[in-house]
């Protein structure tokens, strides 16, 4: 892809593309039964996208993320961060 398009993405979210690929990477090759794994990465995504989550809406994200981990919804995840 073009430069300018990641340019372009980096610009308006404020998240380089370096980190949205390695999140991408981490997210791909995680283990979504393992609470440990789906904690750090649920961190993560709170990190990158500069948003603050309690302790119990990080437990409930995890909780549903290993209960749905065959068939993760980030749609529903992205929901319950808002």
């Amino acid at each position: 892809m073009h430069r300018s398009f990641f340019n372009s993405i980096e610009q308006k979210t404020g998240v380089s593309m370096d980190e949205i690929f390695a999140l991408a990477n981490a997210i791909q090759h995680a283990d979504f039964t393992n609470e440990k794994q789906v904690r750090k990465i649920v961190r993560r995504v709170a990190k990158v996208s500069n948003r603050r989550i309690t302790q119990e809406l990080e437990d409930k994200l995890v909780n549903s993320i290993i209960q749905d981990g065959a068939s993760l919804d980030f749609d529903k995840i992205t929901k319950m961060m808002k």
